[in-house]
């Protein structure tokens, strides 16, 4: 339950908090609240399961979590799709062999196929490697990995604040030389139109975004809650920095930041949902502020 709050009348609004009463209960329910819940959680699932099933949770948790990460880091180079192309020679598939490497290599489209091969070995290794472990190893419910549904629409709110507290910082960075270089991922040939593939593209990005979400504010959070607590989140936040090491330092600075508070709103709402349209939302965002200063839209 959500702790009570001390109304403040004021002569202007008899009857309303005032703002610093608003900020607290804020702060309560989306903090104070999530970390004491989710450490009392923890406490009670210790305190009646046996030691050897909640360390090998954890380990499930974690050891899977290497193995994605590290398959996705390996595999997913559109440029260099060796490791799947040579073993569909070796059993006789030198057609589709073929066609992959003509594809992602000498094709006209080639930057669109690298980019969807990207995306695909990315969502396979954020969802098929965790759904697995949870399913198989774990013997579990997907669905207890922060995909709820229910309740979930009181807080919009919260994720559109988020949302304007970021735009700011996206309108300034997007007029930079870095950023314009590196947004949008997929780079439009001289009078080249948004449709098909940059659209397509923007699809397949999108996707990827809610296995992410999936991955670290879903797998890893709750899947590590009942052995950290609340510390989970914290647990999180290391892969999940590492992986915007490519990036600007201050997006991944602002990576660690963001971490925390979607990993604690997934806390609070037990879902992902939000904090993908979220993600969504700032990529697509990014992207359109730097085709706008490219001189592509508006």
């Amino acid at each position: 339950m959500d702790e009570p709050a001390t109304t403040t009348l004021t002569p202007d609004a008899p009857g309303a908090p005032t703002p610093a009463v608003a900020r607290r209960g804020l702060r309560a329910r989306y903090i104070t609240d999530v970390r004491r819940d989710a450490d009392a959680a923890s406490t009670a699932y210790r305190a009646t399961t046996d030691t050897s099933t909640v360390d090998r949770k954890m380990v499930v948790v974690l050891v899977t979590a290497a193995v994605s990460l590290t398959c996705i880091n390996f595999l997913r180079a559109g440029g260099q799709p060796g490791w799947l192309v040579s073993p569909l020679r070796a059993i006789g598939l030198h057609s589709l062999a073929g066609s992959i490497h003509d594809g992602l290599l000498t094709s006209p489209h080639s930057q669109f196929w690298q980019l969807f091969f990207w995306a695909v070995v990315t969502v396979a290794g954020y969802i098929a490697v965790p759904v697995f472990a949870i399913k198989v190893l774990l013997r579990e419910r997907v669905r207890d990995y922060g995909l709820r549904w229910r309740g979930i629409l009181p807080h919009a709110r919260v994720y559109v604040l988020l949302y304007l507290i970021a735009l700011p910082a996206i309108v300034i960075a997007s007029g930079t030389v870095a950023f314009q270089h590196r947004y949008p991922f997929y780079n439009l040939a001289p009078h080249e139109g948004l449709w098909p593939y940059l659209w397509l593209w923007w699809g397949l990005y999108a996707l990827q975004f809610v296995a992410l979400e999936f991955f670290f504010r879903g797998f890893l959070v709750h899947g590590l809650a009942p052995r950290f607590g609340y510390a989970a989140i914290f647990v999180m936040i290391l892969p999940y920095n590492m992986i915007h090491y490519g990036k600007p330092m201050t997006e991944a600075l602002a990576a660690i930041v963001g971490g925390i508070v979607l990993g604690t709103l997934s806390l609070k709402t037990r879902s992902i949902w939000w904090g993908a349209a979220l993600h969504i939302s700032i990529a697509a965002t990014m992207d359109v502020f730097s085709l706008w200063h490219g001189g592509v839209l508006f």
